[in-house]
């Protein structure tokens, strides 16, 4: 057999099996849309076609290709209906397997039509949820909805789920949160300072990036050398040589960050400096983002209090 038809027989990258000889696989970035796998049948190709007029056929991939960013939820919810009407049972095997060894959890809730999956947002459980067929998200309510006839498939990952929901429950995000603090280093941090080279210090006023604390803009550098060792060992990242000043630098603004142009890598990390790269610029630039929303709620909040309190209490 020649690689190229190796090839051809291998299943698309990001595929999976929906049950019933089904399968689906995510498009592209550049072409969103879903790749249908199915069993043959005049009957049923003629029902798929019925229903997807655009859908094309890839033979390489041996694959129907559903275009449209909508795509794998219609095609799930077709190829639901059709699994369906080959298992007119399946439901109420689900039910039955559940009435007699149901899983007992405060994050799955057993409804007539489906069961509804709760849980803290979590990529394991979101990729988990994913291999189970037919199981679909479910933003009204936000849940994820897996039909009673899957009710094994979840069964058997739900270990996983529950284990990956636990651990991103907020108390649990919060108590890692504080066993991974260090009182001495977020007291550096806040003094808005960075050894650097002497004799390689960073351009002042313009955006480069530092081990720690992303990108910043340097204002001004010490003359003395540093002597603070303990001081030192929060920045293990700088290996240069000769003596070290501190760098004094502060956040950078928005326009700073885009009149910036981007380094490919760093250059010299081990001097502690380098300039800003695409990923250190698009990260700052994120977190600026963030720090503008949470002003602007509390400005709201305040804004709001204030109107409340100046109107008194309602009269009767």
């Amino acid at each position: 057999m020649t690689e190229a038809a190796r090839n051809e027989q291998d299943p698309p990258v990001g595929e999976v099996a929906r049950g019933a000889g089904f399968a689906v696989a995510p498009g592209t970035a550049k072409r969103p849309g879903v790749l249908v796998a199915m069993p043959f049948d005049r009957a049923l190709l003629a029902r798929f076609k019925e229903n997807f007029p655009t859908a094309r056929w890839r033979r390489k991939l041996r694959r129907w290709f559903v275009p449209g960013t909508t795509a794998e939820q219609r095609a799930d919810a077709w190829i639901a209906r059709e699994i369906s009407a080959l298992d007119a049972y399946g439901d109420d095997k689900g039910r039955d397997a559940y009435a007699f060894e149901p899983l007992d959890s405060s994050y799955l809730t057993a409804e007539p039509e489906a069961l509804l999956v709760r849980t803290p947002y979590s990529r394991t459980v979101v990729e988990t949820l994913r291999t189970i067929p037919f199981a679909a998200w479910t933003p009204e309510i936000r849940a994820w909805r897996v039909p009673w006839r899957s009710y094994e498939a979840l069964k058997e990952v739900w270990a996983v789920i529950e284990e990956a929901a636990a651990a991103n429950e907020p108390a649990a995000r919060r108590a890692r949160r504080e066993a991974a603090r260090d009182p001495a280093a977020e007291a550096e941090r806040r003094r808005r300072r960075h050894p650097v080279p002497r004799g390689d210090a960073p351009p002042l006023g313009a955006a480069v990036e530092v081990a720690g604390a992303g990108v910043v803009v340097f204002e001004a550098l010490d003359d003395a050398p540093i002597t603070e060792t303990e001081a030192l060992a929060h920045y293990p990242a700088i290996t240069a040589p000769g003596p070290l000043v501190w760098g004094w630098w502060r956040i950078p603004t928005p326009a700073e960050i885009a009149g910036t142009m981007p380094a490919a890598a760093p250059d010299a990390p081990g001097r502690g400096w380098w300039p800003a790269t695409r990923t250190g610029l698009e990260e700052r630039r994120r977190r600026l983002r963030e720090t503008a929303r949470a002003q602007a709620t509390r400005a709201a909040k305040a804004h709001a209090k204030d109107a409340a309190a100046e109107s008194g209490p309602a009269r009767p």
